[in-house]
């Protein structure tokens, strides 16, 4: 590569990182793309993996295949540990790069929004190893059960508590009551799965904040008939080893309680001070820069970016305009130009509830029921990277609907075993 070139790097091979990375494709620059993982996962399908819809494998895509028609971008497996902007250095548990350009883009992590035991006792759906973790959870669950004798320990294997009426929670609820209700169902013959209890427990007064009170309804009732009890307006007081308490002083005892209640910016260590917005994030520039550094672009899950009198939420299509306008206002800056405002130009939002049920939104205008569903399907197949996943998922989704059947149902080792692995390979390396 021409050592003249201006040199980018972004951290964090999400949504944002990695559209940010593609719009810098053939360009005169030297681009390095930072992540912990070597590969990239669509966010919007985690749940199925936590649900046994899908194989890890089929919602994830490593990175370097995405980006290996590009000659000025490399990739680094690598833990970031700070940004040191006086010297314009990202440091690294693989070393330290030189920047001009700096995109952070580091995502997301839960929101515990200080309740007390909620971190500690309960499971997330934030990473593709969290959806793992839960899925082998679950069904770890279900063969205890399947050996249990104890009546009330069977009851709190068999009771299912999920927080937070949000869409992570609302899909997750029904793709799980659908997996309990037939796979499994067959599965367990000895098993009598009447005794499941699946709670959703919000402590707004509806689902789904954002929708209309219509759909919000809609969802409810339709949850409800597959066997999701609805718990509105039933704020979490704390969460300890297997129970929830909620404020009213009612206790859920439960052996699987996953945290949906929503996220926060992903802190990172850094010399600067930016303007700090609500959950973490940080507050940028029209033209989504630091204001006190104009070099550095905060994107996606990050970035507190106002529009129209709100913050833009934390989502995908957000954070894909954000990365690709990110890199444009680079290149615009190395060609003399002036950076351009951003601005989100939204196409709408769904949500799926089951088979054959979902709402979504275009603009003002919502639909639902079958229609809805048809159009999450082949907005999620459009969307997802990579077209081996495009057709895997769809091969997938075809055969649950016809057969009733879920695949990902083996209890498999976590992603963590592989970091450990690295990392003892290269503990044998350096000495």
């Amino acid at each position: 590569m021409n050592p003249a070139m201006n040199r980018v790097v972004i951290i964090g091979a999400g949504f944002a990182g990695l559209f940010a990375a593609r719009t810098f494709l053939g360009t005169k620059t030297r681009v390095t793309l930072i992540d912990r993982n070597n590969y990239h996962t669509f966010n919007p399908l985690l749940y199925q993996v936590g649900a046994a819809e899908v194989e890890p494998s089929e919602i994830a895509y490593p990175v370097r295949s995405v980006l290996r028609a590009g000659k000025n971008i490399s990739f680094l497996m690598a833990e970031v540990t700070g940004v040191n902007s006086s010297k314009n250095m990202v440091t690294t548990d693989r070393g330290d790069l030189h920047y001009d350009y700096l995109v952070i883009a580091t995502g997301s992590r839960p929101d515990y929004y200080g309740i007390r035991g909620a971190e500690d006792n309960t499971l997330d759906l934030n990473t593709l190893n969290d959806a793992i973790k839960l899925r082998n959870h679950i069904l770890c669950s279900f063969e205890k059960a399947s050996q249990c004798d104890d009546a009330g320990e069977l009851e709190k294997l068999l009771t299912f508590v999920i927080i937070g009426g949000g869409p992570t929670g609302v899909e997750y609820a029904g793709a799980f009551a659908e997996l309990v209700h037939g796979p499994l169902h067959r599965d367990f013959p000895a098993l009598d799965l009447s005794r499941v209890k699946i709670f959703l427990i919000d402590a707004a007064p509806g689902l789904l904040a954002g929708y209309s009170r219509k759909s919000a309804l809609y969802t409810g009732k339709k949850l409800e008939r597959m066997g999701v009890t609805v718990r509105l307006g039933s704020p979490v007081k704390r969460i300890d080893n297997e129970a929830v308490v909620l404020s009213d002083g009612e206790i859920v005892r439960a052996a699987t309680i996953l945290w949906a209640a929503g996220v926060r910016g992903e802190a990172l260590k850094t010399d600067l001070s930016p303007p700090a917005g609500p959950r973490c994030r940080v507050g940028v520039t029209a033209t989504l820069q630091l204001a006190e550094q104009g070099n550095i672009f905060i994107c996606g899950d990050m970035a507190y970016f106002e529009q129209e009198g709100g913050a833009l939420p934390m989502m995908a299509p957000v954070a894909t305009q954000q990365g690709a306008h990110a890199a444009k206002n680079i290149l615009r800056i190395m060609k003399g130009q002036s950076p351009v405002d951003f601005r989100f130009r939204g196409r709408g939002a769904m949500v799926t509830i089951g088979r054959n049920s979902a709402v979504a939104r275009i603009g003002s205008f919502e639909i639902k029921g079958f229609a809805a569903w048809i159009l999450w399907l082949a907005i999620h197949i459009f969307f997802l990277i990579g077209f081996r996943n495009k057709i895997f998922v769809l091969i997938k989704w075809f055969g649950d609907y016809i057969f009733f059947e879920r695949s990902g149902r083996m209890i498999i080792p976590s992603c963590d075993d592989g970091m450990k692995l690295f990392s003892v390979h290269e503990k044998v390396k350096r000495h």
